[in-house]
């Protein structure tokens, strides 16, 4: 019987589109998406590079791009700037109480961030980089992170699903919901706490970080 409701659920789920779609043409509202119009939605870049525009960039006119356009949020050598996200560094620091992590220590693909700075940056002016230039600053982020060392290093569609980044091997396929089988190793079960307290709730701790200058928020 819950079976038989579930079918019932995904059908019903999976047939709203259509439906509303069918009521929408009755009452004269919309109109089907143009070629452009998907073009310009359709930006995501996969690991496999699918979805990677023709282009080519250098780390030298990456850190050009970068200076004139990023840094003012992230630092000239992406250390950050305020609570602007820091971008290189970071490395060894995962297992740590303090991990930071940033694209060369922590993120598994290049293609995400490559797909994130062409969709959401510069902040406030996004999508507004061309595909030259988004190559070019995903270079340099390469080379501030020491996954490239020569300056001249060139990112194109050609070579770039050859970059790996150090983290990539750390990331597992979650099954779920295959399998009941989350974790792809066992879990630690030493050390463990005998039981856990709630001492605050961070609805009422103010949980926000604040300049050092200003003191912290929990003193």
């Amino acid at each position: 019987m819950l079976r038989s409701v579930k079918i019932l659920a995904v059908a019903l789920i999976l047939s709203a589109p259509v439906a509303l779609s069918a009521q929408a043409e009755s009452l004269g509202l919309g109109r089907p998406a143009t070629a452009e119009e998907i073009a310009a939605w359709d930006i995501d870049v996969r690991p496999d590079g699918q979805g990677l525009p023709e282009g080519r960039g250098t780390v030298t006119e990456g850190e050009e791009v970068f200076q004139e356009r990023c840094a003012n949020c992230h630092g000239e050598f992406g250390e950050g700037t305020g609570r602007w996200p820091v971008l290189a560094g970071g490395f060894e620091t995962l297992a740590t109480e303090d991990p930071v992590k940033t694209i060369g220590s922590y993120w598994p693909y290049l293609s995400t961030v490559y797909d994130y700075v062409n969709r959401a940056m510069p902040f406030g002016d996004a999508q507004s980089l061309t595909p030259d230039e988004t190559y070019a600053v995903v270079a340099y982020l390469l080379y501030l992170n020491d996954i490239v060392e020569d300056e001249e290093f060139e990112l194109s569609k050609a070579n770039f699903t050859e970059v790996r980044l150090p983290n990539e091997a750390n990331f597992v396929e979650d099954a779920r919901p295959d399998t009941a089988k989350v974790a792809q190793q066992e879990p630690c079960m030493t050390d463990c706490k005998a039981e856990v307290e709630i001492t605050a709730r961070a609805r009422i701790i103010d949980v926000t970080p604040e300049d050092e200058s200003a003191g912290s928020a929990l003193d």
